[in-house]
């Protein structure tokens, strides 16, 4: 079977450093994949695209040494087993705020006698190897969205779950859950001390902490607290963030008197 090298990564106790992708087509997830990063993300919750679409970006993304991730729409059973079959080596399930739904999602992703997982694995056999139902139990990724103000109460137990390989946090969400807005800096008091406990939960129990950031410093810090996987931004940020500063200094240039193209 294919090598999970985030598993790899983890084992030498390295960080993993994961790109994340929104906007719907394949050529986008193949180019984010080429720039480097240990695993990209399709985001099929937030994300604009639909199944079918995900499976292209998969596919896209299997052209490169990424490991291929998703975060799934919902904990439901259906939709986890199929994107597996489509071939993500591992899923990022939102809006866990329970043991028994962290044990859900665990034994949807498991095959027997380590969980419920349906037999049908058509792409992933191709891009894994054909010893994949064999492996993918200790292979496939696991990792739940600690994202609200239960979650985090919940976190000891939710991290102790049989079979969970590890929590990602999602601050814009667990900020509302709070009280907060979207967007606030991971830094920020009320938000920072729900994250080390759920850091310190996950690190008790050996598994993996992971978590979304703003920013290339926010990451480098979080990594330094001990996350072991961390997202900057997004692929829309990314095509935003760098239209929005050519704009800006084209009008700004032509604005103060300067020649410019207009």
């Amino acid at each position: 079977m294919r090598e999970n090298t985030l598993r790899t990564l983890w084992a030498q106790g390295q960080a993993a450093l994961n790109g994340w992708v929104t906007i719907p087509h394949p050529w986008v997830a193949e180019v984010m994949a080429h720039q480097g990063w240990d695993s990209v993300t399709i985001d099929a919750q937030h994300g604009l695209m639909h199944y079918d679409v995900a499976l292209g970006m998969l596919q896209a993304i299997s052209t490169t040494p990424a490991i291929p991730l998703v975060r799934a729409p919902w904990n439901e059973p259906g939709i986890l087993m199929k994107l597996l079959d489509a071939g993500a080596y591992g899923i990022i399930c939102p809006m866990i705020n329970t043991r028994a739904e962290a044990e859900a999602f665990v034994g949807a992703c498991r095959y027997p006698p380590l969980g419920y997982r349906s037999y049908g694995p058509l792409r992933a056999a191709l891009y894994a190897g054909p010893d994949y139902v064999e492996r993918a139990n200790d292979a496939i990724l696991t990792l739940a969205m600690i994202e609200t103000a239960e979650a985090v109460r919940n976190a000891a137990d939710i991290c102790a779950t049989p079979g969970l390989d590890g929590i990602y946090i999602g601050p814009s969400d667990l900020s509302i859950s709070l009280g907060g807005r979207p967007g606030t800096p991971v830094s920020e008091p009320f938000l920072a001390e729900p994250i080390a406990v759920v850091l310190a939960a996950a690190q008790r129990r050996g598994i993996v902490a992971g978590i979304h950031t703003g920013s290339i410093a926010e990451a480098q810090r979080m990594v330094e607290l001990g996350f072991r996987f961390v997202t900057v931004q997004s692929d829309l940020r990314y095509l935003t963030g760098a239209a929005q500063a050519v704009v800006t200094a084209m009008k700004q240039r032509h604005a103060g008197g300067q020649a410019g193209p207009y």
